[in-house]
């Protein structure tokens, strides 16, 4: 192994080896031949964060990660959605303790004990469009972009709540996430352009209160 290899193989096994021993030091990984600035490589791309001097643990929101990560790999033909997208993005402020999960129509419910689930059913181009692929240490995920996922918000308001839907509508322009136009595109594949609409009319001149 080439002690400069910061490929995605040797970035799993020392993501595997924080998750198994909780704190790595950069002299551990010297030892089994891997660079030593991997932990200050994985720091500056948020997967790993300082517990002390020399001393690196997995990030807070790595941490977060690996709920949705087993429940893709638990779930293969789903795809992250709602408020744990809106986590994932970094949009609105919502804490969600399940994992949400859409589903095509025709699929079966997966049976999981082991996470906290919560799945909606969607069919045709509200389930296939604007799904992203995030490559992450520990695993793969398929998740809603941030602007299909504003959309989604608006279509399963009586789930989530319609002030969650708005908070997010308004972070996600004011952050910059997604432009007007994308969310007006994914507003019409979920056929929520009449509701959405006001509030991006509102928007456009002043703030919701």
């Amino acid at each position: 192994m080439k002690k400069n290899d910061f490929s995605g193989e040797v970035t799993r096994k020392v993501f595997d080896l924080l998750k198994e021993r909780g704190i790595l030091r950069s002299r551990d990984l010297a030892e089994m031949g891997i660079s030593r600035e991997m932990l200050n490589y994985l720091h500056k791309k948020g997967v790993a964060e300082k517990a002390g001097r020399g001393l690196y643990r997995i990030s807070g929101q790595m941490e977060e990660h690996r709920t949705i990560i087993e429940a893709s790999k638990l779930a293969p033909k789903g795809v992250i959605c709602l408020l744990s997208a809106l986590r994932f993005h970094e949009i609105g402020t919502q804490e969600p303790f399940d994992v949400w999960l859409a589903l095509p129509n025709s699929a079966w419910r997966p049976r999981i004990k082991t996470i906290s689930m919560q799945f909606v059913y969607l069919s045709g181009k509200a389930f296939s469009e604007g799904i992203e692929t995030r490559d992450l240490p520990g695993g793969c995920i398929r998740i809603y972009s941030p602007a299909k996922t504003v959309a989604d918000s608006f279509k399963f308001r009586n789930k989530i709540g319609l002030d969650v839907a708005i908070e997010a509508l308004k972070d996600c322009l004011r952050s910059g996430k997604a432009a007007r136009d994308e969310l007006w595109h994914y507003a019409q594949i979920c056929r929520v352009q009449k509701i959405m609409l006001p509030y991006l009319e509102a928007l456009s001149f002043r703030e919701i209160g």
